[in-house]
């Protein structure tokens, strides 16, 4: 009758905490060792790297959760292709989370790992670009967040170079708006490799792994040049990289600054454009999270103000490391007489952001500039990751990514 009794409660326990509200916040995935870095594991002939996923979460009682990867295409799109599904190796089961102190609001456990190394189960056979899905430990189709990165095999070498240029297809005014980067890329192919199924190049600046620029060897412009001898030599060319400016920083790690649940991003208040204003170094799009076993590593609602020069029209977003640099609905400031508000809540760090100016047609964002209201110079200091596309005929045919290299701009 106890064992009955017993069974009977596990089941109670296991249906509720499976119908329990499950948030997760302050989601991130890097490259292992470097928490401000584009998550990348890259394979050569003396092995490879880690990712790291961490993430908290808020829910009553402790939930039991999955991290489920998927292989996609070059559209980011998981694909159905039963040899890339990765069976058997695509599942970390019943991730490990720990308690937060009891002095942190709005979330009550954490996670922390490091893939493939941390787990048996999981491996990454395919290069490219994969998706990882935080679910339902008893039904993955549950899903809770995601996110991106990629897996590189070394195949090709690549040599990559930057310098500056202006643009001239018009007059820019004010004239920093004509300033570029001239990002290209050249590589010989293997023996082993066709020709014929190189496809393209893709350029992440810093951590916008939803904005990557596209050099297609089937649309050459004057911006986006493409080049092949006829046998093994081939170059990519990106001739209009906006450089833009050193990003804003919010930094909430001073509890004697920021010491109340309601906080402005800035000490001073509202914001005003940098474009002709220098910068300090940011972290190249990056976040530092407050130790979470600090007692003070808490969620904050942060306030961002901005007031635009008078002649600017258009919305305005927000957006930084909190949302992976993307445009987004949720985070188009209000705008007040001019003075334009977000509030979000943020856990305790520093976060690097700006601000973007778009039009919104029919619910699409459209137009964005991401200068306008931040600046373009020179000087300012960005990571570029290329990328090296390859339409493999193996397992019914892939997107694979066969090189990869890394460039920095000042």
């Amino acid at each position: 009758m106890k064992n009955k009794s017993l069974l009977l409660l596990l089941l109670i326990f296991n249906t509720f905490t499976f119908s329990q509200n499950v948030i997760i916040k302050s989601l991130r995935a890097y490259t292992t060792g470097d928490e401000t870095s584009l998550p990348v594991i890259y394979y050569s002939q003396k092995g490879g790297n880690n990712i790291t996923i961490e993430f908290d979460v808020e829910c009553e009682f402790i939930p039991n959760l999955n991290v489920v990867f998927r292989y996609c295409d070059k559209d980011w799109n998981p694909t159905d292709n039963l040899f890339l599904i990765n069976h058997g190796k695509n599942i970390a089961y019943f991730l490990d989370l720990v308690t937060l102190p009891a002095t942190v609001e709005d979330a009550k456990y954490r996670f922390k790992g490091n893939f493939p190394s941390d787990f048996e189960d999981v491996e990454f056979p395919f290069s490219g670009k994969w998706t990882f899905y935080i679910t339902e430990s008893n039904d993955t189709s549950v899903v809770y967040a995601m996110g991106r990165f990629y897996v590189i095999y070394e195949e090709v070498i690549m040599g990559t170079t930057i310098k500056r240029e202006q643009l001239e297809d018009k007059v820019y005014f004010p004239a920093d708006l004509a300033k570029v980067f001239n990002i290209t890329t050249e590589f010989s192919l293997p023996d082993e490799l066709f020709p014929a199924f190189v496809t393209h190049i893709e350029i992440v600046e810093n951590l916008k792994i939803y904005d990557a620029i596209v050099v297609d060897r089937n649309f050459n412009t004057n911006q986006r040049q493409f080049y092949w001898d006829g046998n093994r030599k081939f170059t990519f060319t990106a001739r209009d990289i906006l450089p833009g400016n050193e990003y804003r920083q919010v930094d909430l790690r001073n509890i004697n600054v920021f010491n109340s649940k309601n906080v402005k991003a800035q000490f001073d208040g509202i914001e005003y454009s940098r474009f002709f204003k220098d910068a300090p170094r940011d972290l190249n799009g990056g976040s530092i999270l407050t130790n979470f076993r600090d007692e003070f590593a808490t969620f904050l609602n942060v306030t961002f103000s901005f007031r635009p020069p008078d002649e600017i029209r258009g919305n305005i977003f927000l957006t930084g490391a909190f949302n992976n640099w993307q445009l987004l609905p949720d985070y188009e400031m209000t705008n007040n007489s001019g003075l334009y508000t977000e509030t979000i809540a943020l856990k305790r760090g520093v976060y690097d952001y700006q601000y973007v100016l778009a039009d919104v047609i029919n619910g699409a964002i459209k137009n964005e500039n991401w200068v306008v209201l931040e600046g373009n110079t020179w000087e300012a200091t960005n990571v570029y990751h290329v990328f090296l596309y390859y339409e493999d005929q193996n397992y019914g045919g892939y997107d694979k990514i066969i090189g990869y290299s890394k460039i920095i701009s000042h």
